[in-house]
């Protein structure tokens, strides 16, 4: 059995009396961070997030965050794609996120959400002569899909936005609609996710999670060009099966049929972590239980993201 020391399955801010948040350049509780509905974000969909996850170790007394600056030097790309520059660098974002975790004292898991928005309150589609501003809030948070038993997945029917289309390789908060059609399809039809396809009907990824297949022993995984989210979890799953359990990663297409004859399939990200797939299209994957490469990184991993491996302790910034 998969173990995993997990936190209240919630993400709301009113488990704790009082959060914060970065708002406007300073700390303010999270209850006053608020914007107008005339904001150009909130009317269009015009801005980008990222989705970090800070992990209590009780032993050590520790809150961990994960890849704080590898996050926050995505966000400054993504937001580049939507002609927004944010004032501060990833190392300041990163301080600045320590700051209010401090504040917000947690003692258990949290999940952090950096978003920089068009916050010009004005009607009309554009992405230029428009200001961009910045808010940062982190919530007490367990598990966002099954990490143990395995999910059952559908292929959706709905297509991964085009490169030329939303861009999927930065985290844009209007294209997200296409993962919650996704999502929603297939929850509403009985499974737990949603993989989707390319345009040309070729696997992408989950409704919001990275996916890889084994198949003979080595990891395969869609590339970068296949409309993905350029995962960090995705980077260092390669990482650890290398390092750890010495099995070779392959960046590829992949076809939809490649998912049905897969010995392993498993999906990764900041919300999902590491999550077996072990049913597809009512065909189950391998012998329909996680498999060991998926068991194998998963205890690592979670091992890793708990500063329990001292190899991985530089993924790791300590709040407290």
């Amino acid at each position: 059995m998969l173990k995993q020391e997990t936190s209240s399955p919630t993400a709301s801010a009113e488990t704790t009396p009082v959060l914060w948040a970065f708002f406007r350049g300073e700390l303010v509780p999270l209850a006053d961070a608020r914007v107008s509905v005339m904001t150009h974000a909130f009317n269009y969909g015009t801005a980008v997030f990222e989705g970090i996850r800070a992990y209590w170790n009780g032993d050590e007394q520790q809150l961990f965050a994960l890849d704080l600056v590898a996050h926050y030097e995505r966000l400054k790309s993504s937001a580049r794609l939507l002609m927004m520059e944010i004032p501060y660098g990833p190392d300041e974002l990163a301080a600045q996120t320590v700051d209010m975790l401090r504040r917000d004292g947690l003692r258990e898991d949290v999940y952090i959400r950096p978003i920089v928005y068009k916050s010009s309150e004005t009607i009309g589609v554009r992405l230029h002569n428009l200001d961009a501003d910045v808010v940062i809030f982190g919530v007490p948070f367990g598990q966002y899909i099954d990490t143990e038993g395995g999910i059952r997945a559908q292929v959706s029917t709905w297509r991964r936005t085009d490169d030329n289309a939303i861009p999927a390789r930065g985290k844009i908060t209007g294209a997200y609609v296409n993962g919650a059609l996704a999502k929603s399809e297939a929850q509403l039809n009985g499974y737990d996710e949603a993989i989707v396809l390319t345009q040309d009907g070729h696997v992408s990824e989950g409704s919001a999670e990275n996916l890889f297949i084994v198949k003979g022993g080595k990891l395969i995984t869609p590339a970068v060009t296949d409309n993905i989210l350029e995962g960090i979890t995705r980077r260092r799953m390669m990482q650890l099966a290398r390092e750890r359990l010495e099995v070779a990663s392959e960046e590829r297409t992949i076809d939809r049929t490649e998912l049905y004859t897969a010995d392993e399939v498993f999906l990764c990200g900041t919300g999902a972590q590491i999550s077996p797939v072990v049913e597809i299209d009512r065909r189950k994957i391998g012998n329909g239980r996680p498999g060991p490469i998926t068991r194998q990184l998963h205890d690592v991993y979670f091992g890793a993201v708990r500063g329990r491996e001292e190899a991985y302790r530089d993924w790791l910034t300590p709040v407290y």
